[in-house]
């Protein structure tokens, strides 16, 4: 259960930056925090295994920040820290011109101090980069285009 001293931290931490939303999930319990916008909650909480809660739009400065995406790309599925490589002193998963395949691991993002491998979603040839290497990236946020 997420304490409500815990959930303060979380709300002045994403008031301290320029995140439109975080996400929050433990064994029991899953809460979004989001920063207010015209049509969406400021909070929102659900228990595990109900379906997740979604925004309705996100708010004007995400939707301006975030690097267009062309052709088809292969979008976060979470917040946190995208890594391109496994390791500092590894290759990064995947380069520009680079093949994948459905499934193939393409990036890594940090949430909650836990790794995420990120996988392609669709076989295709990389053919841009969107994000840097440390970047904070938002949910649904276009990190590859694929071709």
């Amino acid at each position: 259960m997420i304490d409500i001293e815990t959930l303060k931290e979380y709300i002045k931490v994403l008031e301290d930056c320029s995140l439109a939303e975080i996400e929050i999930s433990d064994e029991e319990d899953s809460i979004r925090l989001a920063k207010p916008s015209a049509d969406s909650p400021v909070v929102a909480f659900s228990a595990q295994g109900s379906a997740p809660q979604t925004q309705s739009s996100a708010p004007a400065a995400a939707v301006s920040s975030a690097p267009a995406a062309s052709g088809n790309a292969i979008k976060s599925p979470m917040v946190g820290v995208f890594y391109a490589a496994p390791a500092p002193d590894r290759p990064p998963f995947v380069s520009v011109g680079d093949t994948v395949n459905k499934g193939d691991v393409v990036c890594i993002i940090e949430a909650m101090k836990i790794m995420n491998e990120i996988t392609a979603d669709k076989s295709g040839t990389i053919t841009e980069i969107l994000v840097e290497n440390g970047d904070v990236v938002e949910y649904d946020q276009p990190l590859f285009n694929i071709g």
